[in-house]
């Protein structure tokens, strides 16, 4: 049943309905002390998208009634918006995970600061479940402040997911990567492999210059029309091809799509062909590298990283000096500063040639550049390491190492104002450190000597001299000073230490530079001081230090505090960590009341899924997205049949063609025989499928692809496909959104038929015909108070859980 005109609905959504009012249709009108007439607010909304109305100022009252009945959006936006905001109570928030960290407190149980987390700019659209609302909260003021707004709407937009966009018409859809683009929001690979699946189907690729460079680069090469050749790889060019790291096929047909656009491989590419192809020149080989115009720097300037035989084809052409800086001696210190990053690259052997007043400046704005955090670590201490190699090299006669006790000072003894020159490295070589460094002088001076790039011979005069200043072990106060140490020290050296503090935590761990012996002695020091690992530790140390967790360790992750901790990123842990947190993933999202909300959760996590989980989310239609695909356990996915994967992976099952030869997913296609490939449109050569399109225009279709159906109206709401992680609460609408602020609700969440409460101190969530727990490993049937019809080619529902085995809500 849709709305009824008349009906009341709750005070919460009358308050959101006025706050967005204020926020996104100032003109809106149709509101009254006693509730929300559901006819006038079809109008409000109807003219919220763009028909004027009145205006009216006041807030809607108090009604005393609530649960006006809806409808899928499908059925109409008013109602599909209507349904949105519900579940978007004013009292729960969640922050984004750039201040995840910083305002932790406004997101755990009891808190009593959302209305700072509120006005704080760039704090929305983090994924992160819901969480507890505090009691007495005031809702916050109708007019956010305006530094807000511009990072409000782009977070919202960043946290895009597909099922509900899924039920946008074409051009609503169109309108939303518009946006996307015109507002640079960076989306992750998961994201926009849908995204991109969704816009091949509306027919929305030949619109590709006003999408954002990074959605290209997901595309359908084959769909790319002749003469839209080289302006689509001019627009993808400009896009982050490190997010097709689990799409090797796509990134490879990107390279033999842009070369055909140039008329095919090339002995040598020209500037014009440099300028087209951007950031592709990031996976070309040495040998055309050195061939190329020397304006190829230009394009190396934006590869994250070179490998050695594009490093050594880097030396070459800087040694030939065809390049604007010359020939190595007459370079200077602008030009050296011009080439950015790539300047950490240069040889020794170049170095030698530079006149020494020029290497000496650089060398000091380098290591300034470092100290103010503008240059990575590794960055600098690579660029440190063959300077000084360098300056070793070009010195004839240069004291040899002796003892630790042997060696006199040559240089003086090194003092506070000693380490605070730039050039301090070039001063004191590592053999100099040790005998020119007094035991006083490092105890009070620990940081800003470790500010400096120290090589790692360095790094290890500071450890031994560290030992004899502090043999019972380095006390806790200077114990942040050395997180770059951190992975010079063992098992047994960390035991000695005192970690009490969770700021001491995030110190040694933040960084990358702790491996896996570290991290669990860090944590397990922690732990033995009666530490606990929370959300917020987890969220400010990295998912990939769960990794490095023993399972012990996990383990004892209370299911609350991995709730609040979201979607971390643990694709890169081995396949015994991704069990165990798979487990305890189970164990703090197990309660989720639909099957959507459950996947949402989930989702990071199912790399560690048995093949009974994956087996459920078959029959929930999930569409997942390729990059979650490719994450999965290798030998469960041996276990599902070609049915099974095609019915998993719904409207993204072409992305198969590419990833192809991604490890787990040739070790799947392994298995089949060649029927089986035909049937999934993989028995043909991939290199024959990368190229361009020969017809001219592509034909929108707006209709879902065969054997993957839409929910048809017999189907419960919330059992819909759904992919990504949750999105966040919002308390209010921002200002100024380009697309309608109930498109924006309707994207943010894709499960209507849900309500929630929101009530002193806890977030509930319930459903209009019962409870709907997440699927559980080994039941089979229907969710209990969900009913389930069974769809054409498509498995059966879950089974009902018996009332002993429900568990209780989510948080």
């Amino acid at each position: 049943m849709g709305l009824k005109a008349g009906a009341q609905v709750s005070p919460g959504l009358a308050l959101l309905v006025w706050l967005t009012a204020h926020c996104s249709c100032p003109q809106a009108q149709g509101f009254s002390q006693g509730g929300l007439d559901a006819s006038r607010a079809d109008l409000w909304a109807s003219r919220c998208w763009g028909r004027g109305a009145h205006s009216s100022s006041e807030p809607p009252g108090t009604g005393p009634r609530a649960g006006a009945q809806t409808q899928s959006p499908g059925r109409g936006h008013t109602e599909a918006l209507l349904i949105a905001w519900s579940l978007g109570p004013t009292t729960c928030h969640r922050g984004t995970s750039a201040c995840r960290a910083e305002q932790r407190s406004c997101l755990r149980p009891g808190a009593t600061s959302h209305p700072s987390c509120v006005s704080a700019p760039g704090c929305w659209g983090a994924d992160l479940p819901p969480v507890h609302c505090s009691p007495g909260y005031t809702p916050p003021p109708h007019s956010p402040p305006a530094s807000f707004l511009p990072s409000a709407n782009a977070s919202l937009l960043h946290s895009f997911w597909c099922q509900p966009a899924s039920q946008l018409p074409r051009d609503q859809l169109s309108a939303l990567i518009r946006a996307m683009a015109t507002r640079r929001v960076l989306l992750r690979a998961w994201q926009l492999s849908c995204l991109a699946n969704l816009a091949a189907l509306h027919g929305l690729q030949d619109d590709f210059e006003l999408h954002p460079p990074d959605l290209l680069l997901f595309y359908n090469l084959t769909q790319v029309r002749e003469a839209d050749c080289r302006a689509f790889t001019h627009r993808a060019a400009q896009g982050d091809t490190e997010l097709l790291a689990n799409l090797p096929d796509q990134r490879a047909a990107l390279q033999r799509v842009a070369l055909a656009c140039l008329g095919g491989p090339r002995l040598r590419l020209s500037a014009s062909d440099l300028l087209l192809l951007g950031v592709l020149v990031c996976d070309m080989d040495a040998s055309s590298i050195v061939a190329a115009d020397p304006r190829v720097l230009q394009n190396l300037q934006r590869c994250r990283r070179l490998t050695a035989p594009q490093q050594a084809a880097l030396n070459t052409l800087l040694a030939s000096g065809e390049t604007r800086l010359g020939p190595p001696g007459s370079w200077n210190l602008e030009g050296l500063q011009a080439l950015g990053p790539l300047a950490t690259y240069i040889s020794s052997s170049l170095w030698i040639q530079v006149q020494q007043a020029v290497g000496l400046d650089f060398f000091g704005s380098t290591v300034a550049t470092y100290r103010a955090g503008r240059l990575s670590q590794q960055d600098a201490r690579r660029f440190v390491t063959g300077f000084l190699k360098a300056k070793a090299e070009s010195v004839s006669s240069r004291p040899k190492r002796g003892t630790a006790t042997g060696r006199p000072c040559l240089r003086g003894d090194i003092t506070a104002a000693t380490l605070r020159d730039d050039l301090f490295l070039v001063r004191y070589d590592c053999v100099q450190l040790e005998s020119c460094l007094g035991s006083r002088v490092l105890e009070a001076n620990l940081d800003p000597l470790l500010q400096h790039p120290l090589p790692a011979e360095c790094q290890r005069v500071v450890k031994a001299k560290l030992a004899r200043v502090y043999p019972r072990g380095v006390p806790e106060e200077q114990l942040p000073l050395i997180a770059s140490l951190v992975y010079l020290y063992s098992r047994s050296e960390i035991g000695q230490w005192n970690v009490t503090s969770r700021d001491t935590v995030v110190a040694l761990l933040a960084s990358d530079v702790a491996l896996e012996n570290q991290t669990e002695a860090v944590l397990q020091k922690y732990l033995d001081h009666n530490g606990t690992l929370t959300g917020a530790l987890l969220v400010a140390i990295g998912g990939s230090r769960l990794c490095w967790m023993s399972a012990r360790q996990i383990q004892a992750i209370r299911p609350s505090e991995f709730r609040l901790a979201g979607a971390l990123d643990i694709s890169s842990c081995p396949q015994s960590r991704k069990d165990v947190l798979y487990a305890k993933a189970r164990e703090a999202f197990g309660s989720t009341r639909t099957t959507a909300a459950y996947y949402r959760f989930m989702r990071p996590y199912l790399g560690g899924a048995p093949v009974e989980e994956l087996r459920h989310l078959v029959q929930a239609n999930v569409s997942m997205d390729i990059d979650t695909f490719t994450n999965l356990n290798p030998r469960v996915l041996q276990s599902l049949s070609v049915g099974n994967v095609t019915t998993l992976l719904g409207q993204n099952v072409g992305d198969l063609q590419k990833a192809r030869s991604h490890p787990t997913i040739s070790s799947w296609l392994r298995s089949l025989n060649r029927s089986a490939l035909g049937e999934l449109g993989l028995d043909s050569d991939p290199a024959g499928l990368s190229g361009p399109g020969r017809s001219t225009t592509v034909t929108p279709n707006t209709a879902p692809r065969g054997p993957y159906p839409a929910p048809t109206s017999g189907l419960p709401r919330h059992s819909a496909p759904a992919s990504g992680s949750p999105p966040a609460h919002l308390g209010y609408l921002p200002l100024s959104v380009a697309l309608p602020s109930g498109l924006l609700w309707l994207l943010y969440w894709g499960t209507p038929g849900l309500s929630q409460d929101c009530s002193w101190d806890t977030c509930t969530m319930a459903s209009e015909d019962g409870a709907a727990p997440a699927p559980r490993a080994g039941k089979r049937g229907r969710v209990a108070g969900v009913h389930h019809v069974r769809r054409s080619r498509g498995p059966q529902g879950w089974s009902p859980p018996t009332s002993s085995s429900r568990d209780t809500e989510l948080e």
